[in-house]
């Protein structure tokens, strides 16, 4: 069994890594860290679980943690894990942290744009980015992943293939986004609130989305070449999904079936992403509660673009579940290994 411990675990990321983790054939929670509600009941803080985890709710000793658990979790705001982690602690355990902290290797380019300082930059080039269907090779063998964030996983992966076959002209990109408000995560905000969101849909981040950045280096790592994207992300009043669209230029005309190949030249076989039919668009309703991400693509050959959607959980493919994947594959299991969650509807 891997022994699983989770700082972070009453945010939702973390509650949805306890969700997936309790059904896990093959791994054992045993930590539940929290710091805002240390020593109460798990099972306190979300009904769901009542009867379910008797656990109390532990700190943040990352410490004491290393010593009892194979991996650690860190569901936690930006710079916390940055804070955390040494060469002692990767010695004794692996980390798969659901921040920012380790995603972009330019640490002038993260301090920029999180706008606080980086307090482990010597670890940023180990870390893996933890993005499963690209990555893999590396992931398997890592000690410290940096999980991808839910908007990069959802735009990444509905563009990749065309990106990486040099088929799209990356001066081009334009993404729009569509997010759950569980995105903004569980703290108390008056722009989250029921009367603010409802009935509404509304741009944020308009320019300066912190994703952004994360975005255009994978895409230029895919591409081979520097990559600057129009980035606009919307919140919309649903609890979970993201919903991407982009945009680009083909750099020659392509048939419906010639993009199709290069598609399935890609994920043909990976389990979690599940490529559409013809004319069949993803939703978010369609991957709720579970791993997959569905893309899909169509052609207009009126303006000689390309557009490129695709579907996610932000909690699950977006954050937890993606962590778990990562998991998996590090320590040698079936990649999908408690993952089969098939989406719930309605």
């Amino acid at each position: 069994m891997v022994k699983a411990g989770i700082i972070g675990s009453t945010g939702y990321a973390g509650q949805e890594l306890v969700r997936i983790l309790l059904q896990h054939p093959e791994a054992e929670i045993v930590w539940y860290g929290s710091k805002s509600y240390i020593d109460k009941r798990y099972s306190e803080v979300f009904g769901n679980m009542f009867q379910i985890v008797d656990d109390t709710c532990m700190g943040e000793n990352i410490e004491e943690l290393a010593d009892k658990a194979d991996v650690i979790f860190t569901a936690t705001p930006q710079g916390l894990c940055s804070s955390l982690v040494s060469e002692d602690i990767l010695k004794k355990t692996k980390i798969i942290d659901l921040s920012a902290d380790f995603r972009i290797k330019d640490i002038e380019k993260y301090e920029k744009w999180y706008g606080i300082r980086h307090q482990s930059p010597s670890f940023v080039k180990e870390a893996v980015y933890g993005l499963c269907e690209i990555n893999r090779k590396d992931i398997k063998d890592a000690r410290l992943i940096a999980n991808p964030g839910c908007f990069p996983t959802c735009t990444v992966l509905s563009i990749y293939p065309m990106a990486k076959e040099g088929l799209i002209d990356m001066d081009t990109v334009i993404t729009d986004a569509k997010s759950g408000v569980s995105g903004a995560g569980r703290g108390a905000k008056t722009a989250n609130l029921y009367c603010e969101v409802n009935e509404s849909i509304k741009p944020y981040g308009v320019t300066v989305h912190r994703h952004t950045p994360e975005i255009e280096d994978q895409l230029s790592y895919a591409s081979g070449r520097d990559v600057l994207i129009n980035f606009t992300p919307h919140l919309v009043p649903m609890n979970r999904g993201i919903l991407a669209t982009s945009y680009a230029r083909l750099k020659e005309k392509l048939s419906y079936s010639e993009v199709k190949a290069v598609y399935d030249k890609y994920y043909k076989n990976e389990y979690f992403v599940r490529v559409l039919d013809e004319n069949v668009f993803p939703e978010t309703r369609w991957v709720e509660g579970s791993n997959f991400t569905d893309v899909n693509f169509k052609i207009d050959e009126r303006t000689g673009r390309i557009i490129m959607m695709g579907a996610i959980d932000n909690v699950v493919k977006g954050a937890a579940g993606q962590a778990v994947q990562n998991m998996n594959i590090m320590f040698g299991l079936e990649e999908n290994t408690g993952l089969k969650i098939v989406p719930m509807f309605p």
